[in-house]
């Protein structure tokens, strides 16, 4: 009993450490675009965010539920081991995405771990297959593409709501619209993604005989996986902020305004109907359409690429390094000892690695030397997608047509 309550404290713990990098993976999904538009300073942009992740922690546990009584059948003999060697597979997966730049899904990344160690542990009949495809697949499929539409017309309905005023006179107004859309965006994401890491304890303690079978996560969880995101959230995952605000699109202080908004409306419908949706997909999906929604702006699709590879193999490759520490953890105290020593090798060797070309609050809007693996060049070729849309509605004339050289006079013709 003494083996099983310690295995429950550690796997507890790991949980925690998770919900601690999601919150610095996904710091960008709220504050990217308010940084790099200036309308809140780095740090003053992650303490907010911190503040309202630990309160949106409180809102709900639909999501909670979904994750400690949907994905994963609680009767199907479901160990902590199981469940430790999950955590690592996802906490591995989010360090090298960080580690690029890559805004992954920290949340597909908890299910790809958590469904590879189940499979590799107990068998397919463990994963109800079900529940993935409605409140997973499907939502991660959908919401970026819902999302990226919704900021894309919010975007055009901006620019036409402020046509004919000057740019600089209404880039104010969106600034603080801006930190509000911001402040909404990051209380959605602690109403969705810190519940993730509430289901995964509530799942581990149901599974260790502590709590019952359905059973909503404890005051204590809630409060844990609450403060753990937030000071997750507050270190800043300056990597992948420095390409969502730089890397992906050149966002004006109204597509800012506009991506936000549009995210956080899908995020908190989603969390209210007990959808575990990838937050960064989300928000992604939602620059990319603000990027489109601009006259004459450019979504830079060799980054959105990455990304969008980044998501597709998130979910097998968690599940892969899951399911590998599964069946390493399965060979009793030494095999869980032997998962525990090489994760934190791997993780302190992503950490050293990241230390070579560091990013951080005082060089995130500097893309002048890329930092991260996923920083683009600050100039990129103009793509198909693009140069389509730019055809369809060129460029406005405005600050940037006044800095372009000035046409050489053409010599009056004399007769």
């Amino acid at each position: 009993m003494e083996h099983i309550t310690l295995l429950i404290g550690i796997v507890i713990v790991t949980a925690l450490v998770f919900d601690f990098t999601n919150g610095f993976h996904d710091t960008a999904n709220a504050m990217a675009t308010t940084i790099s538009t200036g309308a809140l300073k780095p740090k003053t942009a992650v303490a907010m965010s911190a503040v309202l992740n630990l309160v949106g922690a409180f809102l709900s546990v639909e999501v909670a539920k979904t994750i400690s009584g949907g994905i994963i059948d609680e009767s199907a003999g479901i160990r902590p081991e199981v469940i430790f060697a999950g955590l690592i597979g996802a906490i591995v997966w989010n360090l090298l995405t960080w580690l690029a730049g890559l805004p992954s899904s920290s949340s597909h990344a908890l299910f790809g771990g958590l469904i590879g160690a189940t499979v590799a542990s107990v068998g397919f009949h463990a994963v109800n297959a079900d529940k993935v495809v409605m409140k997973v697949l499907i939502p991660a499929v959908a919401a970026p593409i819902v999302a990226g539409i919704a900021a894309t017309v919010a975007t055009r309905l901006t620019y036409r709501l402020a046509k004919g005023r000057d740019e600089r006179d209404t880039a104010k107004g969106y600034r603080v619209g801006q930190i509000a859309s911001a402040a909404l965006v990051s209380l959605a994401h602690g109403t969705n993604d810190a519940q993730k890491t509430m289901g995964v304890i509530t799942l581990t303690l149901v599974a260790g005989g502590v709590v019952a079978p359905h059973s909503d996560p404890p005051m204590w969880v809630i409060v844990s996986a609450g403060l753990a995101i937030a000071l997750g959230t507050y270190i800043g995952g300056w990597r992948i902020i420095q390409t969502l605000g730089k890397g992906l699109t050149d966002i004006k202080p109204a597509q800012g305004f506009a991506a936000q908004t549009g995210a956080a409306t899908v995020i908190l419908a989603s969390s209210h109907i007990g959808f575990a949706l990838s937050t960064t997909q989300v928000c992604s999906g939602s620059i990319m359409g603000a990027g489109l929604g601009r006259k004459g702006g450019v979504v830079r699709w060799s980054t959105a690429g990455r990304m969008v590879a980044a998501w597709g193999l998130t979910l097998p490759a968690a599940g892969l390094v899951a399911a590998g520490a599964a069946l390493l953890a399965d060979q009793g105290r030494w095999g869980v000892t032997a998962v525990a020593v090489l994760g934190l090798a791997v993780c302190g060797g992503i950490w050293a690695a990241s230390r070579r070309k560091p990013v951080t609050h005082d060089n995130v809007n500097d893309l002048n030397e890329p930092q991260g693996i996923a920083a683009p060049a600050t100039v990129e070729p103009v793509g198909v997608v693009t140069a389509a849309l730019q055809a369809v509605a060129p460029p406005p004339a405005g600050p940037t047509a006044a800095h372009a050289p000035a046409p050489t006079p053409t010599p009056a013709t004399t007769g």
